[in-house]
């Protein structure tokens, strides 16, 4: 786990915070940070740098990400990583991109439908990316890509929260696909095929036909 230092800033700078957070949020995806590991103010310190006050702060932001909780008043650890869990993440977030991308589909226009097409064809690049040098810094490009369709799809809904949600879940499930990734067991060419036939959909407006395919494509992420 490498060492991160942060100097010339204030401890309550929200900067300070959300660097803290990205490098903590980076080692729970890549397995650094295991489920359930207990996290101490000390040891994360001494490993990432920042005050007791901003360390604080940060386990509280990732807290309410859900890759993080809060053990009765005794301190925090990395959220649990079961089937179960990721069973019940997907079921959520599915629900909510499901929804989010109906109403898209009712709502948006031709602004939206550019906005998603720029990020399928992102997405194809980072497959690409990722197939031809699968190290920790692609992947991680690779999966802020696919979040980056995830949000472009529910982006006409009108709806703050729902995007808000939807971009919470899609994070708790992210060290899951990240596993998926590194053990071999994404089917790119699914996935391309997959992503063909929702631009399709989403240009004739057949919702029936993307929420389908949207199913498919949040279900691969189980991994079966």
């Amino acid at each position: 786990m490498g060492k991160v230092f942060f100097s010339g800033r204030n401890d309550d700078d929200d900067t300070v915070v959300e660097m803290l957070a990205s490098a903590i949020r980076r080692d729970i995806s890549f397995g650094v940070l295991r489920p359930d590991q207990k996290l101490k103010l000390t040891d994360l310190r001494q490993a990432y740098g920042g005050s007791n006050h901003s360390m604080r702060e940060t386990l509280r932001v990732l807290s309410a990400e859900g890759v993080v909780e809060a053990i009765n008043q005794r301190g925090f650890r990395v959220t649990s990583a079961t089937e179960d869990d990721l069973r019940d993440i997907l079921f959520v977030r599915l629900e909510v991109e499901k929804l989010g991308l109906a109403r898209s589909l009712e709502r948006g226009d031709v602004v939206w439908e550019s906005r998603v097409i720029a990020a399928l064809h992102a997405v194809d690049r980072a497959d690409a990316n990722v197939q031809d040098n699968p190290d920790d810094l692609t992947a991680l490009g690779w999966d802020e890509a696919c979040r980056d369709l995830s949000m472009a799809l529910i982006s006409g809904s009108g709806s703050p929260r729902l995007i808000n949600m939807a971009a919470r879940f899609y994070g708790q499930s992210r060290r899951f696909r990240l596993a998926l990734l590194r053990e071999g067991r994404i089917d790119f060419a699914a996935r391309k095929a997959r992503r063909s036939d929702l631009q399709t959909a989403i240009i004739a407006r057949d919702t029936s036909c993307a929420l389908s395919i949207l199913t498919d494509e949040i279900g691969a992420d189980l991994g079966a």
